[in-house]
Order: C-alpha cells, then structure tokens, then sequence
C-alpha cells in the first residue's frame, strides 16, 4: 500500500480548515491502496518521510518565511532522506495574512534540493479561507494521493 505523509504546522484556526480539507481530499473513499499518515512538523523524523511515498506539506507563513516548525521538519530530514526520496511527489499548502513570496519560494528550494516533484500547484491563502480555498486544499489532497494510487 502507498504511503501519503502529511507534514503541518497548524497553530490557528485557518490552518487547521485547510489542513482538515486536504485530509478530506487524501482520503476521499475513491481513492484505494492508500494509507494517509498524518505528522506535525515538530514531531516527524526522518523514518517517517523515508516510509512515505509522496508528501503533503502545510504551513502558515510568518514573517514572510515557512514557520519555523517546517524548518524544523526539513532540517531534520534534509540529509537523512536527501538520496532516497528523490523523485517523489508533494504538494503544498499555505496560510498567510500577508507576504507569503518568501515561504512560497523557501519550500520550493528546499524540496528542489530533495529531488521531490511538485505534483500539483500550491495552494496560498491570504486571510480567511473561503469555500473557493478550502475546495482547492480537498483538491490538493486528493491530487497528491491519486497520483499514488497503483
């Protein structure tokens, strides 16, 4: 069975209904033979992402930057999973009230270090989500666990 890891930092309210939408999308009922494992950023380890194959990554965006837990994450993970990871797909999403250029452009480099292929294309949000976004996140989520479907 495929392995779709999501990674999050979900401190406030707006993170937490893009991430439950994206949960939604990764485990919608048409979606077979695949198992959605869902880590916080501040508790995944590098066995975590090598028994994953593919990732959805979400954050808030502070201080024009991913938050420091995503940081966290990869800085933890970066070598440990540089090699083997290469190839696979993720895909993003991201609350900002303002600014989000930096964390936008920070994932992008990290995950092109990785080798890791995005698989759909972000999901940003400015302010409060509105049924537009939060229909985008469940399409993120079912995107990325499709393309891990057999």
């Amino acid at each position: 069975m495929a392995r779709l890891l999501i990674i999050h930092h979900t401190p406030s309210p707006f993170t937490q209904a893009m991430f439950e939408a994206v949960v939604s999308g990764a485990t919608d009922p048409e979606i077979e033979g695949v198992e959605v494992v869902r880590r916080a950023a501040l508790a995944v380890t590098a066995p975590d992402v090598l028994e994953a194959d593919g990732y959805l990554l979400g954050t808030p965006a502070n201080l024009g930057y991913i938050s420091g837990a995503l940081k966290h994450a990869f800085d933890t993970i970066y070598y440990p999973c540089l090699d083997s990871t290469r190839g696979r797909p993720f895909g993003l999403y991201l609350h900002g009230n303002e600014g989000t250029e930096g964390a936008e452009k920070g994932v992008t480099s990290i995950t092109t270090g990785l080798g890791w292929v995005k698989a759909a294309e972000y999901v940003v949000v400015s302010g409060k989500p509105e049924k537009a976004h939060l229909e985008k996140c469940w399409e993120l989520g079912a995107v990325v666990a499709a393309q891990l479907m057999g």
